[in-house]
């Protein structure tokens, strides 16, 4: 679980963050819409310690990020996952390379167990015979793929995915949207997905927190959005007709 309690950041006179709190549940995909410009990356950037925020806190299971020395921090660090907006794979490495790169970064194991563990995590995202191949050989969904695999290699505790879906045609964006909940669950993580994509809110949001002008204007699951009559998030939401359908439907069912 983390939880943030009056998170505050600004850059000059600009304030970005305005005293948001929120608890991301551990076994649940965690999500963060809005607009740009809404501090949604701001947001995210500060719980991976990108960004030091001006006043508020953050923990990680009880444990408050600020209070915590170098080395708690960099222990911490090793139960992070990251899934970046472009996949950002080594392009001169193959894909097995890429997984067991942040193994080799921050584990002493042998060789063979890498190579066991990179297998094992190639195989779980449907991965099996893209081992010796490079980035520039497979497709922007194996990518991603990849990307995930290699962010879940370290059996993390917490995993942060930044627009997982940019890029992907509708049909490979639903089978990542399912794949990241699938080990969310598998393993018990708290996920928490940064995302635009409004499809990615309607399959996997299980809990989503909505940003504007760095103000918390709404948080529910996925089934509340129907429901609701904070315009805020109405109106975000449902910006277009088929949104707009969908709900109607809902409520009238």
């Amino acid at each position: 679980m983390i939880e943030i309690r009056s998170i505050e950041k600004a850059f000059g006179e600009s304030k970005v963050l305005k005293g948001i709190s929120t608890v991301f549940e551990t076994g649940k995909t965690n999500l963060i819409i809005g607009q740009s410009g809404s501090g949604k990356t701001v947001l995210l950037k500060s719980l991976l310690g990108i960004h030091t925020p001006d006043a508020g806190t953050i923990s990680f299971d009880g444990r408050i990020y600020s209070e915590l020395n170098l080395s708690e921090k960099r222990e911490l660090r090793t139960e992070i996952g990251m899934v970046f907006q472009g996949s950002a794979l080594f392009d001169s490495m193959t894909v097995a390379e890429n997984v067991g790169f942040p193994l080799k970064m921050f584990t002493d194991d042998t060789k063979s167990k890498i190579q066991k563990r990179v297998d094992f995590v190639l195989k779980r995202v449907n991965l099996v015979d893209a081992h010796h191949k490079l980035p520039s050989e497979i497709s922007g969904g194996m990518q991603k793929r990849v990307a995930i695999a290699r962010a879940i290699v370290n059996n993390p505790k917490y995993l942060f995915c930044d627009e997982p879906n940019s890029g992907l045609d509708p049909n490979t964006a639903i089978l990542i949207d399912n794949l990241i909940k699938e080990i969310t669950e598998e393993y018990n993580i708290t996920t928490v997905i940064n995302t635009h994509d409004m499809n990615s809110v309607m399959e996997i949001g299980e809990n989503i927190l909505f940003l504007k002008n760095g103000i918390k204007k709404w948080e529910g699951n996925k089934d509340a959005i129907f429901r609701t009559d904070n315009k805020d998030i109405v109106d975000f939401v449902y910006s277009s007709k088929l949104f707009q359908k969908v709900r109607e439907a809902y409520l009238v069912g």
